[in-house]
């Protein structure tokens, strides 16, 4: 029996819950930490009772997959904040060589940020001084940058004098002595993927850019990775809360021999193209590195596999990139170069064809297309996809329906049992919940309409927390009988995990019926 261990990026449902959740669909257990050892936002994890946990516990492990910013800092918020020095960081991630020698059979999958650079004016998972000088740091990294490699026009060379006057040196001093520190750690991670010690090891880019700090210090790991001859063993991508995720999948793949075959289509000619917002590539680069990272490949042709990705895809980049804004409000290209009508008729067809139909929402941002989905549902189409997500950053999507797309492929094909359907139908349906029900809709309408009569707003909810959580979970149950076709499908423990209205955490049960009773033969 293959022990897998599991140490998440941070304790919000993302990272602790999703991959146990997707190991519940398998016949594999993924173990994590007590959350009590996890840390609180900008409180970090107890890092030595988690040294302790992860000692005892992976001397007969098969797996462990790691997050090194848990492991180091205490978390992705610590990461940015903490005043540990290289050498303490350094002794805190060589508790994997420990682990190693111990048990020298282990697999180690590991991954580690580089930490991001914030372009909003909010301290809240930032230093406190980001409250009055975070756009000006995001752009005096931006200007730096590109001053090295190319150089600046007039206009930019007044922009960043003024920049180095107005940023204090003892913050901008704090903050770049602090990169140095994570750099550091970075490129020690990468002599013991040299050495062994790792098998994997992924660099997640959080909210990235063309030029800044993360485009400087990636290029510098990348040409690292290529001294150290480890390509084969590294993979940097736009993403981060959807790690545990990946490589979850990555290990059930390695678990079964199983090495599922992926045929992707977009609902824009342009899409693949497209640099999404808050990342540094084309779409389709990094749809290539998802899928590579969860164990998967992509084939080129639709009648060769059972898996199918269809990628609702923006067919305009960056920051034309609507969020969760009217329809008659988003980029003209929204209305001319996104095919909508015939993205659907291709999901009837592939359905038609016996094919296990996965969509990945990224044409808007932090929540789904609701146009789409409105035309899925008038469609009939909503129960019979096999995942979805729609969540925040195109990766953050990317990495959550691809891994959950694998594992559904695997049973699908070789049988499963009620109970894996049930778990495998509510997987999928937190998705639509959360993804279209709360981040697309019900989230909007709490801030417009009940927050100001609250006398709260969008990050200041403290003082109500209890009185909107029990609005969400009222309009979230409203949203399911609207839009979902279900019976016996219940919502409960509404959470607002971070004391704000950005991310949710809740129970979902479903009752098996008639309804998806039929996907476990597809």
């Amino acid at each position: 029996m293959n022990k897998i261990m599991y140490l998440p990026l941070d304790e919000r449902p993302c990272n602790y819950k999703f991959p146990v959740k997707l190991a519940e669909l398998t016949d594999l257990e993924l173990i994590v930490p007590n959350r009590s050892l996890l840390g609180n936002k900008k409180k970090p994890a107890d890092v030595s009772g988690l040294q302790e946990w992860l000692l005892e516990n992976c001397k007969d492990a098969s797996y462990l997959i790691v997050s090194i910013d848990m492991l180091v800092y205490g978390g992705i918020v610590p990461s940015r904040i903490h005043n540990l020095t290289k050498e303490e960081c350094i002794n805190r991630v060589n508790i994997l060589n420990e682990i190693k020698a111990l048990n020298p059979t282990i697999k180690i999958y590991a991954f580690n940020l580089i930490l991001r650079v914030s372009s909003n004016d909010r301290d809240e998972e930032e230093p406190f001084y980001y409250k009055n000088y975070g756009n000006k740091i995001w752009n005096y990294g931006w200007l730096t940058d590109k001053e090295e490699r190319e150089g600046l026009i007039p206009e930019e060379k007044v922009h960043y004098s003024k920049l180095k006057e107005t940023i204090p040196s003892e913050y901008l001093e704090d903050f770049i002595e602090r990169r140095k520190k994570n750099k550091a750690l970075n490129h020690y991670v990468l002599e013991m993927v040299e050495q062994g010690v790792l098998t994997e090891l992924i660099v997640p880019l959080d909210d990235n850019s063309k030029y800044g700090f993360t485009a400087k210090e990636q290029k510098e790991l990348l040409f690292r990775v290529n001294e150290l001859d480890i390509s084969h063993k590294v993979l940097i991508y736009p993403g981060a809360d959807d790690l545990g995720c990946s490589l979850f999948s990555k290990v059930f793949c390695d678990v079964k021999k199983y090495s599922p075959e992926i045929y992707v289509r977009y609902s824009s000619t342009w899409g693949p193209f497209m640099k999404p917002k808050y990342e540094d590539r084309s779409l389709h680069e990094s749809l290539k590195s998802q899928i590579i990272a969860a164990g998967g490949f992509i084939i080129d042709h639709s009648y060769d596999t059972n898996i199918i990705l269809m990628v609702n895809s923006p067919a305009t980049e960056q920051w034309n990139m609507a969020e969760q804004v009217p329809f008659n409000t988003r980029h003209a290209t929204y209305f001319s170069e996104v095919n909508y009508r015939e993205f659907i008729e291709a999901i009837k067809m592939y359905l038609g064809k016996g094919k296990n139909v996965s969509l990945a929402d990224v044409a808007v941002c932090n929540g789904s297309d609701t146009y789409l989905m409105n035309l899925l549902k008038k469609n009939n189409l909503i129960n019979e996809l096999s995942s979805y997500a729609g969540w925040n950053t195109s990766g953050n999507t990317l990495g959550t329906v691809i891994p959950h797309a694998i594992i559904h492929s695997y049973y699908s094909n070789y049988g499963s049992n009620k109970e894996k359907l049930k778990k495998d139908r509510e997987f999928y349906l937190h998705r639509l919940v959360e993804d279209w029900g709360y981040q697309g809709i019900v989230r909007n309408d709490i801030i417009e309409n009940h927050l100001p009569v609250l006398e709260a707003s969008y990050f200041e909810i403290k003082h109500v927390q209890k009185d909107v959580e029990k609005l969400v979970e009222s309009k979230i149950m409203d949203f399911v009988g609207e839009n979902l076709d279900i019976d016996n499908l219940l919502i409960t423990n509404v959470n607002l995990p971070w004391v704000r209205m950005f991310e949710i955490d809740f129970e979902l049960d479903l009752k098996l019926n008639k309804t998806f009773a039929g996907l476990i033969q597809n």
